[in-house]
């Protein structure tokens, strides 16, 4: 067996406490990089103590910028929030219950993604998009639109515009890009007969076509000048009827899935 020391280290010890003793001669052990660092032969000490504090340095660096990177996200989060709270307030400040029904459907809107199990960012967008589909009706007259009988055919054609002004609103934003599209196709139907592009089953993009369900669940629940709110059932019983014509058939089988006590807690809450 070598004469040469021999020094058996767990791990956890300093290697600079242990640094004086390891300069005596060669050792063989075993600890962290940093103490192998130390206690090779004295020709090749020297590179390994290089190497080992570039490798100390790069980790530094890394950390510290991963932490800057981090509050920036934060920031930017926080920024992205506050523009879409600007535009909320904007569109309660034009009609309190337009925008009461924009945080309702997209609360509804996230529950639908949950359920497709789509990515927190795809259920993010989804939810912008429910959330901010009606910001076109900031150009639509109150005349129109707080009419409480039915609009004539011009005043529909005015309304209807609504889609595409809210789209070259969102669009401008740049983390609402997806969103945007949303807010362009919120009016369009699976068979193709909706507006303002007529686009047609899976041309219309899926956020745009869960939002079509939600969108019409809450209309049909909700008061509206022109008429009372109908029940949960006969909500549900208008969107089968309407699976594969306006709605999407497979969107309409997951909205059937969700247990009615969710969506009676989340119209509840969003009554609060």
């Amino acid at each position: 067996m070598s004469s040469q020391p021999f020094l058996m280290v767990d791990g956890e010890q300093p290697a600079r406490e242990m640094i004086p003793a390891l300069w005596l001669r060669p050792a063989y052990w075993t600890d962290t990089a940093e103490a192998r660092a130390w206690c090779l032969a004295p020709e090749k000490q020297p590179l390994a103590r290089a190497n080992w504090l570039v490798r100390t340095e790069l980790e530094q660096l890394v950390a510290v910028r991963s932490l800057q990177l981090s509050q920036a996200a934060a920031e930017l989060d926080r920024s992205q929030e506050m523009t879409l709270a600007v535009l909320g307030e904007a569109l309660k400040l034009r009609d309190a219950e337009t925008e009461d029904h924009c945080q309702r459907v997209a609360e509804f809107s996230l529950a639908m993604a949950r359920a497709f199990q789509f990515s927190s960012r795809e259920a993010r967008e989804i939810a912008r998009g429910a959330f901010l589909h009606d910001i076109g009706k900031l150009a639509i007259p109150d005349a129109i639109l707080r009419k409480p009988a039915a609009l004539s055919h011009e005043e529909m054609t005015l309304m209807r515009a609504h889609s595409g002004q809210g789209y070259e609103i969102v669009k401008r934003i740049p983390f609402l890009h997806e969103a945007a599209e949303i807010v362009y196709s919120h009016h369009e139907r699976y068979d193709g007969n909706g507006y303002p592009r007529g686009l047609k089953g899976e041309e219309i993009s899926l956020g745009a076509r869960i939002f079509s369900v939600v969108d019409a669940v809450d209309a049909i629940t909700s008061d509206r000048p022109y008429r009372k709110a109908q029940s949960w059932n006969a909500a549900k019983q208008e969107i089968v009827r309407g699976a594969g014509t306006q709605f999407d058939s497979a969107v309409v089988e997951i909205f059937l899935s969700i247990p009615d006590v969710t969506w009676e807690r989340l119209r509840t809450r969003e009554q609060k």
